[in-house]
């Protein structure tokens, strides 16, 4: 069963909408420190975005799988395809947040991380939009 922040879209969507404006900052600093060439405080800070990543955008992506979206789909089934594509969303954060931390590990901090990075918040404006489309028929 899902907790009552995540079936109210106000809350939801301020969920949301705190995980993603914090990433964002951090991965505008982030890229500022990498075009600056600040490599060991760009290293720190990726390490601190990849954790931020995982405890505030994915584990609340782990609640919603794990309550909301099969409480949605039970209650209205023809919301199933729609559930399907917004946990492909949350699985693709993953492959994203795997990818970096890959990186991170192999060759440093680089463009290519803070691009990673920046794919995530696309990623993740593009599936809170259809979520809070979804939400409101709950």
């Amino acid at each position: 069963m899902s907790g009552p922040a995540l079936k109210h879209v106000d809350s939801h969507k301020a969920i949301h909408e705190a995980a993603l404006n914090e990433a964002i900052e951090m991965t505008n600093f982030l890229d500022k420190l990498v075009n600056d060439n600040h490599t060991k405080k760009a290293l720190e800070l990726a390490y601190v975005i990849v954790e931020q990543w995982e405890t505030r955008t994915l584990r609340h992506a782990e609640a919603e799988e794990e309550g909301l979206y099969k409480e949605l789909v039970e209650e209205k089934p023809e919301l199933n395809e729609d559930i399907v594509a917004l946990t492909r969303d949350h699985n693709l954060l993953r492959i994203i947040i795997n990818d970096i931390k890959s990186i991170l590990k192999n060759d440093g901090i680089n463009d290519e991380v803070v691009q990673k990075f920046q794919s995530l918040i696309i990623v993740d404006e593009l599936h809170n939009q259809k979520e809070m489309e979804v939400l409101p028929e709950h």
